[in-house]
């Protein structure tokens, strides 16, 4: 069964395996979640469907026993976020956990010119990989060979963009709202946005919405869990 805001303690059973939404907080990293819900529950398995990074927000789906089956499924579909990305100025990682590496001294972007430039990136496209990630090459994560000022060739992996649309400006800060494929790297998007437009960008925050119908509107928090599992004893 699922488990989320509209669920009521009489319809869970705790002996049966479970979906469980939960809205991740920053700072938390994906198996930060992992591990608390597990604590909670007393669950003897609970993976989750798709990383997110530490600094990301949003859903995040959690399986537990057999449910951990239906996992690779989800995650392997279309994702949606809101993602908040800073123009005039560039970092290592690509986003707000990096260093700056390139600044651009802009006063304000040219929306039109941010628009359509976000439009160009609609359809399917090769990504790749940035080294501050987690993907492993030849048993080595990106990011711990980054952080050696290792670089190494990555595999481009093909990638769909369904929606890139700004939904919100303020002088060098804009909000979009982006549905994607798997495996498509939000941060590596808006470095690119960032160097098609001249600007230079990275991200700043990134919440993620959607999970194949799934929604972060549903979603519990942790405590939100907590109390409702409480209840069950």
């Amino acid at each position: 069964m699922i488990i989320n805001k509209s669920s009521r303690k009489e319809e869970i059973n705790k002996e049966q395996d479970h979906l469980i939404l939960i809205d991740k907080p920053s700072k938390w990293t994906s198996f930060d979640i992992v591990k608390k819900i597990r604590n909670i529950g007393s669950f003897d398995k609970v993976g989750h469907a798709g990383t997110l990074d530490p600094f990301a927000t949003g859903l995040l789906i959690l399986g537990t026993g057999k449910n951990t089956k239906k996992l690779s499924q989800i995650s392997g579909s279309e994702k949606a976020y809101i993602a908040k990305i800073i123009f005039g100025q560039e970092t290592d990682t690509y986003d707000v956990t990096g260093k700056a590496i390139r600044k651009n001294e802009l006063k304000q972007i040219n929306v039109e010119k941010v628009k359509d430039t976000a439009i160009g990136f609609l359809g399917t496209s090769n990504q790749t990989p940035p080294m501050f990630s987690a993907k492993k090459i030849n048993g080595h994560r990106l990011y711990k060979l980054a952080r050696n000022g290792i670089t190494v060739q990555r595999k481009p992996h093909r990638i769909e963009i369904k929606k890139f649309k700004l939904i919100s400006h303020k002088a060098l800060e804009a909000d979009f709202y982006i549905e994607c494929s798997k495996g498509t790297y939000i941060r590596t998007l808006a470095h690119d946005l960032g160097i098609k437009t001249g600007y230079g960008a990275y991200l700043k925050e990134l919440r993620r919405v959607c999970i194949n119908g799934y929604h972060v509107d549903d979603a519990l928090t942790i405590e939100e869990f907590f109390l409702l599992w409480q209840k069950l004893n």
